[in-house]
């Protein structure tokens, strides 16, 4: 197995390495992320279905339908962020939007007492809407920083490990808090959720527009050029997608997104109908995250050794055994099946890190072919990205439906029959391996680890 290719590095870009603490700075605004990343993913679709009593079908469709949105938003928000870095030598500017996010998450999970079914849908749906507007506000220029920076290859990775640190962080408290703040499953106990997660949100995001200014001002600040005949969307869309290696690398991301995503959105029904105990969501949260932790470093040495590309399809395999393996279900038991889900957990950590490190290799390669627009490019990212978190809880909410699942309030539990309980079970379990496979497909197509040698 060969070794992972070199990047060569300036004499600038070695003396501009950042420092742990310039690094930490910028990574904190990841922790706010991980909480909007992880609060709907985890709780909207059991919310809708067990508290406010929405179908199986329409609650799917409440979580995949403002992600339309997010598909035309994101690539308009990575150029104009690229239009902004010109005229103003940063992309800060955009990045304000996400100190409001906490707000729209309140307003999502404060859903009037009168209101139920189809109505708190779409009250859900609208402000979801909402809050995915500031958060592609904050998440297109803030992870578009890596690829502005004058570092190489390995760099690029560091500065992403210390990113998916933050990041874990941010899912590990809130896919424990979360849970545990609506153990009770009544309306006020998603409120009160949402109200003390979406103070780290706006900590958070007022901490990394510190960090981002001060990480630049270290590591150097690359604004992309202006393009050849004036600036237009949908011409960087077009060089963007015609990049042959970061579109293998996007589609493999958009199922692998789906993938992780419909692990986060089953979590709570595989607790409440095969192990029967909702206690132990936030435990397989714990378990999933907590290691995931301490990942990212070990991550990194393997990136050193064999490269991004390999270690990505490891971890791409590794969730494939670990999916299929909770096939059976409570005969597990519950620490078998925590350590199951912590191997998830761990792959899931490599996952991010491996994958996001790659999207400024990308960059850096069209830079080298005189095409280079970080911005589109981390726009067309981040709407895979976001369309992925929306794909996994519907398709699991499809799966749901298929097999009749009953939806319920917080006042009612419905007992499900056994071809909803085989779906439930065989959506979490056959389908994401299923949907990793394909990922794994398209994996194999990215060679981007050469091309890095160029960057």
């Amino acid at each position: 197995m060969s070794a992972a290719p070199e990047a060569p590095a300036t004499s600038a870009e070695a003396a501009a390495r950042p420092g742990a603490g310039v690094l930490s700075t910028y990574a904190v605004g990841s922790i706010g992320m991980g909480v909007w990343v992880t609060v709907p993913g985890l709780l909207l679709l059991y919310f809708l279905t067990d508290t406010l009593g929405v179908p199986a079908f329409l609650a799917g469709l409440t979580l995949l339908l403002p992600k339309v949105v997010d598909i035309v938003v994101h690539p308009v928000l990575g150029s104009r962020s690229d239009a902004e870095a010109r005229t103003r030598g940063h992309r800060r500017r955009m990045m304000r939007g996400g100190l409001l996010l906490g707000a729209a998450m309140v307003a999502m999970f404060t859903v009037p007492a009168g209101l139920s079914g189809w109505p708190a849908a779409a009250w859900v749906g609208g402000w979801f809407i909402v809050g995915n507007l500031l958060f592609a506000t904050f998440q297109v220029p803030y992870l578009t920083t890596p690829s502005d920076l004058r570092i190489g290859y390995h760099e690029r990775t560091r500065v992403f490990m210390f990113r998916m640190l933050f990041l874990t962080l941010g899912l590990l408290g809130a896919g424990v808090a979360a849970p545990a703040l609506v153990a009770g499953e009544r309306r006020g106990d998603y409120a009160l959720m949402a109200l003390v997660l979406s103070v780290v949100m706006v900590v958070s995001a007022a901490i990394a527009l510190i960090g981002v200014r001060r990480l630049t001002d270290v590591a150097g600040f690359r604004a992309p050029e202006a393009p050849a005949g004036g600036h237009s969307t949908r011409a960087d869309l077009r060089i963007a997608w015609g990049d042959r290696d970061f579109r293998a690398l996007v589609l493999s991301y958009l199922f692998t997104g789906t993938t992780t995503h419909l692990f986060l959105a089953g979590v709570p029904y595989y607790t409440d109908y095969v192990f029967e105990n909702t206690g132990l969501t936030a435990l397989f949260m714990g378990a999933f995250l907590g290691p995931a932790v301490l990942a990212g470093p070990a991550w990194m040495v393997v990136s050193r050794r064999i490269g991004k590309q390999r270690g990505l399809l490891i971890c791409q395999t590794a969730f494939i055994a670990g999916s299929l393996a909770l096939l059976a279900g409570a005969a597990l038991g519950v620490l078998v099946t925590a350590l199951v889900v912590t191997v998830l957990g761990i792959a899931f950590a490599g996952l991010q890190l491996f994958a996001f490190s790659m999207v400024p290799d990308a960059v850096a390669a069209a830079e080298a072919r005189g095409e280079a627009r970080a911005g589109a490019y981390t726009g067309v990212w981040t709407a895979t990205e976001a369309t992925g978190t929306a794909l996994g809880p519907y398709v699991y909410a499809a799966a749901l439906a298929a097999g009749g699942f009953v939806s319920s309030t917080a006042e009612e539990h419905v007992a499900q029959s056994d071809p909803a309980l085989r779906a439930l079970l065989l959506g979490f379990t056959l389908l994401p391996a299923a949907l990793m496979a394909v990922a794994i497909v398209f994996q194999r197509r990215c060679r981007l680890d050469g091309a890095a040698t160029r960057g």
